[in-house]
């Protein structure tokens, strides 16, 4: 289901981008409700432009193929995941207390990098990567919560 020669549909374009909102909605939700800044907005905007620098790099892809030509989108996708490696880290601080340094927001940096990874699969048109990826995802972030209130889990200093 990647891209032939032919153009891409806008039902094809709206399910992979409709794909990226969602996950990245989905991992923002569970952001805003721990009163984190990068939330729903933010991973719903990071997973939607990823899909579309996604879809369009596969897309200009094989219209180069058709005409002759040899490009690479996997490119495309390495500098998407430099720059979003910018984003998530702008997330995390480091603060030097009384005796110790705390690094906060490391969780949040995490979900906006998986905001990206959705996007870069939903756009990929890879669907059944993206569903177990954000079942995973959404554990983590929502079942290990649940066992840190039973005492379960250390307390991460992300505050």
């Amino acid at each position: 289901m990647l891209l032939d020669a032919t153009a891409i549909s806008l039902t094809d374009i709206l399910l992979r981008l409709g794909a990226a909102t969602i996950s990245g909605l989905a991992l923002g939700i569970e952001r805003e409700w721990k009163g984190k800044d990068a939330g729903v907005r933010t991973h719903a905007l990071v997973a939607l432009s990823s899909a579309v620098i996604t879809t369009s790099a596969l897309s200009l892809y094989a219209e180069v193929q058709a005409r002759g030509g040899d490009a690479d989108p996997l490119r495309v996708i390495q500098g998407l995941a430099q720059a979003i490696g910018f984003i998530a880290a702008g997330t995390i601080f480091v603060a030097k207390g009384d005796a110790e340094r705390t690094v906060r927001n490391l969780t949040t940096a995490a979900s906006v990098w998986l905001a990206a990874s959705a996007g870069i699969v939903a756009g990929a048109a890879q669907f059944t990567l993206l569903a177990a990826a954000m079942g995973f995802g959404l554990v983590i972030l929502i079942v290990i919560t649940g066992l840190k209130r039973l005492g379960l889990t250390r307390d991460e200093p992300e505050r």
